[in-house]
């Protein structure tokens, strides 16, 4: 993005790894604007929660592209950068990503302002009823996890479908949220850039739980 303008935006949902994909569809950016990433003076990146693999291939792209001009970053919250993908409106975004076993990660925000609503974290689908009973209405539901949330409040009074097209993450949206960070002061060095991942790997809790099972 140059300002308000949007330059160039590229998406791919076939699913292709990150370590396939991604450098070929930076490349695809700067080669179609003509620009090179001595051009960018802001860095956004999705730093999770998201699939861990994924999180740490995006983030060390972008530390290894940014490092050598000295250009800020921001760490973008992955569903704070869903909100901001969603056709502006009224009511409140519920951005969810499957965080498997029932479960989401998860965080709200007003749909006209962004401004958001509860922090993210991991909890079990049946756990958002308070926050969708008392929330502003409409709501909208966002984001991979969307459907498991649908699923059970879907038929909630105030709730409205979105078209799953419409609840994808976009560059655009991290763009914008990664600008809206910044004017806040929190752009940051590529060096400090860190994953969020909110909870444990599959494999360190089923460690910690063997650990806890063979203690007498």
């Amino acid at each position: 993005m140059r300002g308000e303008e949007l330059l160039f935006e590229s998406f791919l949902c076939a699913g292709h790894t990150h370590s396939e994909t991604l450098m070929g569809l930076v490349d695809g950016a700067f080669k179609a604007t003509g620009l090179s990433p001595a051009d960018v003076d802001l860095w956004g990146v999705c730093a999770g929660p998201g699939s861990f693999t994924g999180l740490r291939i995006g983030l060390a792209t972008v530390k290894g592209l940014a490092l050598v001009h000295g250009a800020p970053c921001a760490a973008v919250s992955t569903p704070e950068a869903l909100a901001y993908s969603c056709p502006a409106g009224q009511g409140t975004v519920l951005a969810a990503l499957d965080a498997r076993r029932g479960e989401v990660y998860w965080a709200a925000f007003d749909l006209a302002s962004r401004a958001r609503l509860v922090p993210d974290s991991a909890a079990p689908v049946k756990d958002l009823a308070q926050f969708v009973e008392n929330c502003k209405k409409p709501l909208f539901f966002v984001g991979d996890g969307a459907a498991l949330c649908y699923n059970v409040y879907g038929q909630t009074e105030g709730v409205l479908p979105c078209p799953p097209a419409l609840g994808l993450c976009r560059g655009a949206g991290v763009c914008l949220a990664a600008r809206a960070m910044n004017d806040r002061g929190e752009a940051m060095s590529a060096a400090a850039l860190a994953p969020s991942y909110l909870r444990l790997s599959q494999a360190e809790r089923e460690r910690a739980e063997r650990g806890q099972s063979l203690r007498p």
